[in-house]
């Protein structure tokens, strides 16, 4: 005869297990496509979002909004840490991700990015509720957009401009989301995004430098060398300082309070490439993560508050 356990307590450890095990597992997944690096992109799509509305949004609104960021953002970077799980493991500096040191299966990964996937798309599918139906229209053109990144670094030494233009997405979406249709303030925003995360991915590309010679891989420093790729920076950003400056004077929402967030961030950029040498590349994760994540919620905090403070 067979025993079955009469105590709940007696299979309480297993269930805790394999929910502690599936939670060390997003945990890692988290990690490892850097969730917080949403930072980036999402100052600005919130900016656009209260410029497009002039004022506060329908809480409803907001909240698709961020969804759709959030879930936008995962499915390209997952969609990234898949189609590069090859390159990766040739290259020291991330051979420890996820997916190369065994620590997550690929299979995980696709359910996570159809998972996002179908989640940003009822995202896009709740613009509906406002009488918008672009949202639900563009959503898969702009999921393949984001998924196609991956593939740039394997034919053009554009794939910087291309990750910026994935970016700078986010705040052209934003107002077209709001708005149901286009301006210039977040064509000017977008382009400026586009530059400034370009201007930065090329700098962090700097890193791989050898190893993108090894492998083939595209990129601006691998085809001119480190010293000129940093130029070549400097000079994307001083582009992305002038669209900054050209939205604060088309935007007739924002004043003196916006410029003065500009003003700061061109000053951290400064700081930022003066960090960066050919030949010290040390200080490139304080110059990357640390030095963009504040003058994106900077210019994002600012610019939201001079829409909504007379």
């Amino acid at each position: 005869m067979t025993d079955y356990p009469t105590n709940s307590a007696s299979v309480t450890p297993d269930i805790r297990g394999e929910s502690g095990a599936f939670s060390a597992k997003l945990a890692a997944f988290a990690a490892d496509i850097k969730i917080s690096h949403t930072i980036f992109a999402l100052p600005f799509a919130l900016l656009s979002t209260v410029l497009a509305a002039r004022g506060l949004p329908h809480p409803g609104q907001l909240l698709l909004i961020v969804a759709c960021m959030v879930t936008a953002r995962t499915v390209a970077m997952a969609a990234n840490r898949l189609l590069d799980a090859r390159l990766d493991a040739m290259n020291p500096r991330t051979r420890s991700r996820a997916i190369p040191s065994g620590r997550l299966s690929r299979s995980f990964y696709v359910a996570a990015l159809a998972g996002c996937g179908i989640t940003f798309a009822a995202a896009c599918a709740g613009f509906l509720l406002f009488d918008n139906r672009w949202p639900l229209l563009l959503c898969i053109p702009v999921l393949l957009f984001l998924l196609a990144y991956p593939l740039l670094k394997r034919f053009t030494r554009l794939c910087h401009y291309y990750l910026g233009a994935a970016l700078g997405l986010a705040p052209v979406c934003a107002w077209i989301a709001i708005k149901g249709s286009l301006a210039i303030e977040p064509v000017i925003m977008g382009g400026a995004v586009l530059l400034w995360t370009a201007g930065f991915d090329i700098i962090y590309a700097c890193q791989d430098y050898a190893s993108d010679l090894q492998t083939g891989t595209f990129s601006i420093p691998a085809r001119l060398g480190i010293g000129p790729a940093l130029l070549v920076a400097r000079l994307t950003h001083a582009g992305s300082a002038g669209l900054l400056l050209a939205l604060g004077w088309s935007s007739p929402a924002l004043s003196h309070v916006y410029f003065i967030g500009v003003g700061i961030a061109i000053a951290l950029l400064i700081v930022e490439h003066a960090l960066v040498r050919p030949h010290d590349l040390s200080k490139v994760g304080l110059a990357f993560f640390t030095i963009n994540g504040v003058i994106s919620l900077l210019l994002g905090v600012l610019g939201i508050a001079d829409v909504l403070i007379p």
